[in-house]
């Protein structure tokens, strides 16, 4: 009986940690450059005293989805997609280096270039910092050029480099904060193979009508562990009634 209620006492406590990572998700289907948890289900077995029979439900994270999301024309200069595998340097609340796939860049009031979710973008020598400028233009390798606030064209200046970085595919781990970071919590070197291309935006790649065919088949799964677990219950009722009437 014991059996029984370890599976589904595990099961349907992972099964809620599964329908958890799909909730977060869905609730990023739309959030710019993001890249959908992927999650995997495993037995392990009991350890401890006694004949090593029992085993339970395992859920954990395997990574996530590298491929990418569908790229949206914005016509926007400081909306920037990379293109094929690469992110993004910036800086974490920590001040520490991280990476992102969202593009969708701004430029402070006083100067520093930002995403959207507002960490600043780093260049070569650090954060980027942009002087006053009439236009603002961002090159396939990530350089940025402006043109002077009261300048001419003819008088346009590069003023930074974004950090482009490409690690090895599994390298990068994601952090709470939705960023990207090194395992050894060291910088990854700029890499001048990754391209961008400005005035698009990557969307998010997670799979709609997957995530929902999902939700609906882990709801299920939880409701029938639930079952299980009644059904246990009932049972050892039941043995314990023929033994008292024995």
């Amino acid at each position: 009986m014991d059996k029984l209620v370890y599976v589904a006492m595990s099961g349907a406590k992972e099964t809620l940690n599964a329908l958890a990572a799909n909730n977060y998700n869905l609730a990023n289907a739309s959030t710019t450059g993001f890249k959908a948890d992927l999650t995997a289900f495993q037995s392990r077995a009991v350890t401890g005293a006694g004949y090593p029979s029992r085993v339970y439900a395992t859920d954990a994270s395997v990574g996530w989805d590298s491929s990418e999301g569908a790229q949206v024309t914005t016509g926007n200069p400081l909306d920037v997609a990379v293109q094929g595998n690469g992110f993004i340097a910036v800086q974490d609340a920590s001040g520490n280096e991280a990476y992102t796939r969202a593009g969708n860049l701004h430029v402070q009031p006083d100067g520093q270039l930002m995403t959207a979710t507002g960490h600043a973008v780093m260049g070569d020598g650090g954060p980027i910092s942009i002087p006053p400028a009439t236009t603002i233009t961002v090159a396939g390798d990530g350089t940025i050029s402006i043109v002077p606030l009261g300048q001419t064209p003819l008088t346009s200046a590069i003023v930074a480099r974004i950090k482009l970085v490409a690690p090895p595919d599994g390298t990068f781990q994601r952090g709470a904060d939705g960023l990207f970071h090194s395992p050894d919590g060291q910088p990854a070197p700029a890499d001048a193979t990754v391209k961008i291309a400005s005035g698009v935006l990557e969307s998010s790649n997670v799979n709609l009508a997957s995530a929902m065919v999902n939700l609906i088949e882990l709801s299920r799964r939880f409701d029938l562990q639930v079952k299980a677990l009644h059904t246990a219950e009932d049972d050892g009722a039941a043995s314990q009634k023929l033994l008292q009437s024995s």
